[in-house]
């Protein structure tokens, strides 16, 4: 395993990564309203290296390729990270609170690319045995859980001794484009995150945190950016480095199996 200074250091070098768009993934949603968001450039450049990160911290910390690792992408939504995953070569188990569709919107990347959803029926609850996995991932998921410290337990549980949980897109606090949604009515985010509340959850969960940082000051999703690297670089660079970190959308983590 790698000592957390050094996983933070792959963090930070991996989040500068200029990686091309995924072009399938682009032509499968290009007509899918819904999923939009997936052919903003700069939007779709935050999955390709969150995705890369995963795979690059991951091989770190169990000293092994990705493709040996079992990965559980826990609600999986519209399926484009386990897409971006199954594209290199890693085993990802998909499952989502339904099978086929996505919060009821047409999934052209599930239905096209055939990626089986195991569907959750228990609010928290998993159907899968002990330590089934090696890697969990949360995308913007543990936000809207009706329990968030019993999924964190039943993540730990289906993790494996010093399993990896990566979790992405939380809702912070201070966060301004939260607070701004909220003032406008819309609720999507109900429940928002410190970093002393995260703490808190991980460790009455028996997580051991490895990261924790703010990410995102600006939005992606429907705004469009003449150069969107260099966007997110100046992007990231706020979040590392300015007291504008503490009004980012969000704060991200990574913890182990303690």
């Amino acid at each position: 395993m790698q000592s957390k200074q050094n996983l933070i250091a792959l963090r930070k070098t991996q989040f500068q990564q200029r990686l091309l768009l995924n072009h399938q993934l682009i032509e499968i949603v290009k007509h899918t309203e819904s999923h939009a968001f997936l052919t903003n450039p700069a939007a779709h450049n935050v999955y390709l290296y969150l995705t890369n990160y995963i795979r690059v911290c991951s091989e770190a910390w169990f000293k092994t390729k990705l493709t040996t690792l079992r990965v559980l992408d826990w609600g999986c939504g519209k399926g484009h990270i386990s897409f971006l995953l199954r594209e290199m070569g890693a085993t990802v188990t998909s499952c989502d609170v339904t099978s086929g569709a996505a919060f009821g919107q047409d999934a052209p990347i599930i239905d096209r690319t055939s990626i089986s959803v195991v569907s959750l029926e228990h609010p928290y609850l998993l159907p899968f045995d002990d330590a089934s996995f090696d890697v969990v991932l949360s995308f913007g998921v543990l936000e809207h859980v009706s329990n968030d410290l019993a999924s964190l337990h039943e993540i730990r549980r289906v993790l494996s001794p010093q399993g990896l949980f990566f979790c992405f897109f939380l809702p912070y606090y201070l966060s301004w484009t939260q607070r701004l949604a909220h003032l406008r009515g819309n609720f999507y985010h109900d429940r928002l995150y410190s970093k002393k509340l995260v703490k808190n959850l991980l460790s009455q969960s028996q997580f051991q945190l490895i990261d924790l940082w703010h990410r995102q000051l600006l939005p992606k999703n429907r705004i469009s950016y003449v150069n969107h690297h260099s966007f997110e670089s100046l992007d990231r660079w706020l979040t590392e480095n300015t007291f504008l970190k503490y009004i980012a959308t969000n704060i991200e983590f990574v913890a182990f199996k303690n």
